[in-house]
């Protein structure tokens, strides 16, 4: 049988998608009534770390414990990939002795081709184009908030990025509509668009992208390694931050998501993160509970 990887949603089926997020909500219900479930007992995740992140590493790291397995944590400088081995002569090494690999990287190349000579799955916790699992635990927190997201408007606030790529993989998959609200020069990927064609969609104002919205998603201005643009996308993305005033034209019961972290005046008013509609911190200790349920998929 082929291994199976997570490099984005469209790795998966639509049925897939739903268990998996059924089988989140159930795993974290485990979880908080205290029950002891390892069904990764001796397994272990390698986790390759070349961006740093908070929520990435403790999340996968404390799944695999609660599971029963152990995690390794790997950025570049513990690793022979930090010395210019070839990324398929790791990926021979480290899969020989691992059940699978999580690797946080940069173009989506390089995780496509570690997937190519991995004999274990491979999972994407951020690449430049893609980040599917924080999808999975977004989509968590709509299904626990508001029930099934299918039929319900969505809308991304600011740079076309890989959340917002993940985003149109995500609308395809879910069946919901998708409208984007991103200055010129910052606009998704044209093909990613294109094959979400019929749930996603390019809007031109802000407003009009959340208009009705059931859903209203942003993420920062600047991402990680784009620091030293940080002054020129705040004059770019200046009609892009989600305010009260935005909010009010979304459905009264909209709920209001960020990846994090979060920079309170510049994407989002401190109101909105901190108000009643947003659901962020849901959000990120989803992160555990399906990954969880991804680990628990791919190797389990």
């Amino acid at each position: 049988m082929p291994v199976r990887h997570f490099l984005t949603l469209n790795d998966l089926s639509r049925e897939e998608l739903r268990r998996l997020i059924q089988r989140a909500i159930e795993l974290k219900a485990k979880h908080r009534a205290g029950e002891i479930f390892e069904p990764l007992k001796n397994k272990v995740l390698g986790m390759i770390f070349e961006k740093s992140s908070t929520r990435t590493r403790v999340s996968f790291e404390s799944g695999m414990a609660q599971f029963g397995g152990h995690a390794i944590f790997l950025s570049s400088r513990d690793t022979q990939l930090g010395r210019g081995e070839p990324i398929e002569d790791s990926a021979q090494v480290l899969s020989r002795m691992v059940d699978a690999v999580m690797i946080r990287t940069f173009e989506h190349d390089i995780i496509e081709r570690f997937a190519c000579h991995s004999r274990v799955p491979v999972i994407n916790a951020l690449t430049n184009e893609y980040h599917p699992c924080q999808l999975l635990a977004d989509m968590q927190t709509y299904f626990e908030h508001r029930g099934d997201i299918a039929g319900k408007r969505v809308a991304w606030i600011g740079d076309g990025n890989n959340m917002c790529h993940s985003y149109i993989n995500a609308a395809r998959q879910f069946d919901f509509q998708l409208a984007i609200a991103s200055p010129a020069g910052y606009l998704p990927d044209t093909q990613i668009l294109a094959a979400g064609e019929g749930h996603a969609r390019l809007v031109d104002t802000a407003r009009e992208a959340i208009r009705g919205a059931d859903l209203v998603v942003t993420d920062v201005w600047a991402s990680m390694g784009q620091e030293d643009e940080q002054a020129a996308r705040a004059q770019v993305f200046a009609d892009y931050q989600v305010t009260a005033q935005l909010m009010a034209l979304a459905q009264p019961d909209a709920l209001f998501m960020h990846c994090l972290p979060a920079h309170r005046g510049e994407e989002v008013a401190a109101e909105v993160i901190d108000g009643a509609q947003s659901v962020v911190w849901d959000e990120a200790e989803n992160r555990l509970h399906s990954q969880k349920a991804l680990l628990e998929f791919l190797i389990g």
